[in-house]
């Protein structure tokens, strides 16, 4: 299997039944090898940074009904909320007064925030925060619409693909939503001129290893500048509310695939992580991981952007607690680095 990780270390790539070979034949010893690598590789580009985004959740209404997300237009528990420019702002304020150069508005895909509300808000930000980058994490719209977006001063957009296989797609998704349609919104993103990010979920239901070799080759060819990779975890009021979540063993070792794939991706810990394991965060910069995206959201409005049952968004997790954050990453050889942190280009 080391043979492999060399291959993929020295070439970036490997073809879907290496993956599945590697992915499969995956065991202790070979993780902490990887690791090893992986890191080196972080540190070639990144050094020992970590780049830390605010993540404002500017609303959790949807008009899509994903099977696996808590905060789907079908589920009437959720207390829904749309954020107001001003408290958008305020978060900004806030968030740039402890230390963050870049602001994640991420939300539903929610058509409260027409391209017209958007581009106020991203232009005023810029105007405030000129040294700052803003991503947008808001789903999929159309090719004009994010051109709007991206010429309002946005600099970067995640949007995970979630599964390259129709099929599978399929089965966590309504039949309104596609593989194909979602491939597309990423290549239109990568044309327009956006840092892209893409990703998906370790371990969702009806998921295969042949799934995930053909995410990793779908991320090679799209070659984004991000990816957002986490675990499955259930929410009690969807169709899977009793699947197994994904495990943190797999999660990290695929994050230490990506790094050696592209050794300059922004690649986060993600509060997945940090959910099903209190060092997951930790761990997953271990793997090769190198931002993290602690929560700037108002604090009474977090619980209810619930994605996933038992969602962290306070202790370490949240923005006022940064100096434990940075502690925590300390500890490890870390620092986390005030600065936008753009991807490294060639």
């Amino acid at each position: 299997m080391k043979e492999l990780i060399a291959k993929l270390k020295e070439t970036g790539n490997l073809t879907k039944a290496e993956w599945i070979t590697l992915i499969d034949g995956r065991n202790e010893e070979l993780s902490q090898y990887l690791f090893s690598q992986s890191r080196k590789k972080a540190q070639e580009y990144y050094g020992k940074d970590i780049y830390i985004r605010g993540l404002i959740e500017i609303s959790n209404y949807c008009k899509n009904n994903c099977f696996y997300c808590g905060i789907r237009k079908g589920n009437k528990e959720v207390i829904r909320y749309h954020l107001s420019k001003a408290e958008i702002l305020d978060c900004c304020r806030r968030g740039y007064e402890v230390g963050f150069r870049t602001f994640v508005l991420q939300g539903g895909e929610d058509d409260f925030y027409s391209d017209e509300v958007l581009v106020d808000i991203i232009k005023t930000i810029k105007t405030k925060y000129p040294d700052c980058a803003v991503t947008l994490s808001i789903g999929e719209r159309e090719y004009q619409s994010y051109k709007a977006l991206y010429n309002s001063g946005a600099d970067r957009y995640l949007l995970r693909h979630e599964t390259f296989n129709s099929a599978h797609y399929r089965k966590l998704h309504p039949g309104n939503l596609t593989a194909e349609h979602r491939q597309m919104s990423l290549r239109n993103l990568k044309k327009i001129g956006f840092q892209t990010g893409s990703g998906f979920m370790v371990g969702s239901p009806y998921q295969t290893t042949e799934n995930i070799a053909e995410d990793m080759l779908f991320i090679k060819d799209l070659n984004p500048e991000m990816v957002g990779i986490g675990p499955f975890i259930p929410h009690h009021s969807t169709v899977f509310a009793h699947e197994p979540q994904g495990t943190l063993e797999l999660t990290l070792f695929i994050i230490g695939l990506l790094r050696l794939m592209n050794p300059r991706l922004l690649l986060p810990a993600t509060t997945a992580l940090g959910t099903i394991c209190p060092q997951g965060r930790i761990k997953g910069i271990l793997a090769g991981a190198n931002v993290v995206m602690p929560n700037i959201s108002p604090v009474d409005l977090r619980k209810n952007y619930e994605l996933y049952d038992n969602k962290i968004y306070s202790g370490n997790e949240s923005g006022e607690d940064l100096k434990k954050l940075k502690e925590e990453i300390q500890s490890i050889g870390y620092e986390v680095k005030v600065a936008k942190g753009d991807y490294i280009k060639e």
